[in-house]
């Protein structure tokens, strides 16, 4: 994470990051989105604008406290961090996966794959996804190249992060398939 306050000073340090450790994913804390562009671009996997934040927490409490249901307040604040946070689209979606209609909803799947994972050195074709229910959506490659193309003849490798789209269950099983080969 790098929480500088200047914008100066964040890109130097990601640049040193992306030439000493260019897999490691980088967040940013910045005051606003004035330089999310510049700061995506540098290589940063994530971008916080700490006055959206604050901005979404002010609206929460703003629509508590005038009698707005708690899960409808979830919601809204939810559905605004999927649409700016890709990195948390999966985590939000998935809030409140409690509930039976919830467990019906088709969602994304997104994971890294780790050393010793069982899909290392095979192509995104040899997967077989749509028999288990899946669809791919892409993959991040380590370096940090995306392809959204299942016939990519490239192998998969330690860091690669794939995005899946499915039914709860069918991306857990999925992903067991793919980490361990069960």
């Amino acid at each position: 994470m790098i929480t500088h306050l200047d914008t100066h000073a964040t890109l130097k340090t990601l640049a040193n990051i992306k030439k000493h450790a260019p897999g490691v994913p980088v967040i940013v804390r910045t005051v606003d989105d004035a330089n999310l562009d510049k700061l995506q671009l540098a290589g940063a996997s994530e971008v916080v604008p700490e006055a959206i934040e604050g901005s979404l927490m002010l609206a929460s409490h703003a629509l508590a406290l005038v009698g707005v249901p708690m899960r409808r307040v979830i919601r809204l604040v939810r559905e605004q961090r999927e649409g700016r946070y890709q990195l948390l689209r999966d985590y939000f979606h998935g809030a409140d996966d409690d509930t039976p209609a919830e467990l019906d909803q088709e969602r994304l799947k997104s994971f890294t794959l780790p050393s010793g994972a069982a899909a290392l050195g095979r192509a995104l074709h040899e997967l077989a996804l749509g028999s288990r229910e899946v669809q791919f959506v892409a993959v991040r490659r380590a370096n940090g190249s995306v392809s959204a193309d299942m016939a990519d003849p490239s192998l998969l490798g330690e860091g690669d992060t794939l995005v899946l789209r499915g039914l709860p269950r069918a991306l857990a099983l999925t992903e067991d398939l793919l980490l361990r080969g069960k």
